[in-house]
């Protein structure tokens, strides 16, 4: 009787992450806050992977992460979209 083998995992990659200070608008940043606690990520690392996967035009999301996408765009009050991206000014 074989043993079933464990599959395998891709590389980790050492990196080099340095702090920056990105200026987000206020109720996108508390949507993309509550998605990192849902998904135990810390913000950081929710930007890299949206980041590395818009990057190689790759959709960062699945369906059920997009549904919490959803509801915590409800909460926040979050009615911006991607058409809104390059025509955002502050008040």
């Amino acid at each position: 009787m074989s043993t079933p083998k464990a599959p395998k995992r891709p590389p980790v990659h050492a990196v080099e992450r340095v702090q920056t200070g990105v200026r987000l608008e206020k109720r996108l940043l508390k949507v993309l806050k509550g998605l990192a606690e849902c998904l135990d990520l810390s913000l950081g690392d929710l930007l890299e992977g949206i980041a590395l996967h818009a990057l190689e035009n790759k959709a960062p999301f699945k369906p059920a992460t997009l549904e919490k996408i959803a509801h915590l765009r409800r909460i926040y009050g979050l009615d911006l979209s991607a058409a809104d991206s390059h025509r955002l000014r502050e008040s």
